[in-house]
């Protein structure tokens, strides 16, 4: 249901997201295109399953605002402005790339906790529902990641 007097905190809760994973989006095809060493075929694979997700999740936060009568950020310049994550820098290894993911998810999960709890508070129960799915995705990614990164 449109809701003309979307909580302020909501949609800028849901454009956060729109331009984190817009900027994850590019990070993960970066990170696909130049990961390198003993690890490239496992990495290769993995950073592809994730930017794909990240597309799903991009395509379905940005249309959960359009559906809110609100309007999602379109643009590199203010997706990288908004966004709390940074673009790869061009120079990591593998193991900096990981990390660097995993130091991605737990912000944005906790952004996304924030964003559940601005929902809930809006009576905005499929936000806070999309919000909750895409944490519980993270939590796993980012759980696998650390894990890669004990070996």
């Amino acid at each position: 249901m449109a809701n003309s007097k979307v909580k302020v905190s909501v949609a800028k809760a849901l454009n956060q997201q729109v331009a984190n994973f817009s900027v994850l989006y590019m990070k993960l095809h970066h990170y696909h295109w130049y990961v390198k060493g003993e690890n490239f075929f496992t990495l290769h694979v993995k950073f592809q399953e994730l930017y794909t997700e990240t597309a799903l999740h991009l395509d379905t936060i940005a249309e959960r605002l359009l559906s809110l009568g609100e309007s999602p950020t379109a643009t590199m310049k203010e997706q990288l402005e908004l966004a709390s994550i940074q673009e790869a820098s061009g120079d990591e290894s593998a193991a900096e790339m990981v990390q660097a993911l995993v130091d991605d998810f737990d912000k944005v999960c906790g952004e996304l906790t924030e964003g559940i709890t601005a929902a809930e508070e809006d009576e905005d129960q499929p936000t806070a529902d999309m919000f909750i799915a895409i944490r519980t995705s993270l939590e796993k990614h980012c759980w696998m990641l650390k894990a890669y990164l004990a070996e």
